[in-house]
C-alpha cells in the first residue's frame, strides 16, 4: 500500500556570496535552534516558508510562483540576518532596521517596503537549485535556492535569535570540514549544495555555472549500492557528489 505524503510547504532560500580577496568565496550560514522541528541544530542558509504576502505582493511583480519565491527568500534573508539583499538601493543603517522589526512584528512585506520607501530588485537573485525530499513522517519542504551577492555597502549580518542561534561566514569546503569533523551539523540537500557550490572561485563562475544549468526539482530517492541502502540524486543536475550513504546523512 502506498503511503500518502504531506502536502510539500513551498520555500525559498538565498546563498549569499562574499568575495574574499585572498581566496574562494565566502558564504553565510546560520545554524537552526535546536528546538525547531526541521533542520533543528543544523546549519543551514538563510530562507523559509514562501507566505501569502510573498504571494500578493508578487501580483505586482509578475504574479508568478518563481516571482513570490524570490520575494520570499529576500524578505527572509533581512528577517534572519539583517541583509538587504534584492533591493533596489542599499537603505540606510536605521530605515534597515525599522524594516527588519516590522517584519518580525508581523506586518506584510509590501506594507514594510512601502514604509521604508524601498523597492524590490529581483533581478539581483539567480536560480540555482530546487528541493522536494519525499520522506515519510517528516516535513516535507519545495524550497528554491537562489544565488545572490553580498552588495558593496552592506551591514554586518546579525541573527535574529529566533529560529536560528548563531550565522557564520565560511568557504563552502570550510563548511564540509567542520562537518566532517563533527564541529558542526548539515543536513544531505545542504551537503550536497556545498559540494556543488565548492566547485566555484567567484560568484561570477557560480552564476555562470548555474545559468548554463537547468533547474531541475530534485527528490532524493533510496536504493542500494555495493550492499548498502543510498540516498540518490540525479547525475544530470549539476552536482558533483550524487549519493550518500542512508547510515551518514542528515534528512532534517
Amino acid at each position: 500500500m502506498t503511503e500518502t505524503l504531506p502536502d510539500p510547504i513551498p520555500a525559498a532560500t538565498l546563498v549569499i556570496f562574499r568575495e574574499c580577496a585572498d581566496g574562494p568565496p565566502e558564504l553565510l550560514m546560520v545554524e537552526r535552534a535546536k528546538a525547531m522541528v526541521f533542520a533543528g541544530g543544523a546549519m543551514v542558509f538563510p530562507g523559509g516558508r514562501i507566505d501569502p504576502g510573498d504571494h500578493a505582493l508578487a501580483e505586482l511583480h509578475g504574479g508568478t510562483d518563481e516571482t513570490a519565491a524570490r520575494i520570499a527568500a529576500v524578505r527572509e534573508t533581512i528577517e534572519e540576518a539583517g541583509l538587504p539583499i534584492g533591493l533596489a538601493e542599499m537603505p540606510t543603517a536605521d530605515t534597515l532596521i525599522a524594516l527588519r522589526a516590522a517584519l518580525h512584528d508581523g506586518a506584510p512585506f509590501a506594507q514594510a517596503l512601502a514604509d521604508a520607501g524601498a523597492m524590490l530588485n529581483l533581478n539581483a537573485l539567480t536560480p540555482f537549485a530546487r528541493w522536494r525530499p519525499a520522506h515519510a513522517h517528516m516535513r516535507i519542504f519545495d524550497t528554491r535556492f537562489y544565488l545572490a551577492q553580498l552588495p558593496a555597502g552592506a551591514p554586518c549580518a546579525t541573527v535574529d535569535e529566533t529560529e536560528n542561534v548563531r550565522l557564520v561566514w565560511a568557504t563552502a569546503q570550510k563548511i564540509l570540514d567542520d562537518a566532517d569533523a563533527g564541529k558542526l551539523a548539515i543536513i544531505f540537500p545542504t551537503r550536497r549544495n556545498l559540494e556543488r557550490l565548492a566547485q566555484f572561485d567567484s560568484f561570477a563562475d557560480a552564476v555562470a555555472h548555474a545559468e548554463a544549468t537547468p533547474v531541475v526539482t530534485i527528490t532524493p530517492w533510496a536504493e542500494d549500492r555495493d550492499g548498502a541502502q543510498h540516498l540518490c540524486i540525479p547525475d544530470d543536475a549539476g552536482y558533483p557528489v550524487t549519493s550518500e550513504a542512508i547510515s551518514s546523512a542528515m534528512r532534517g
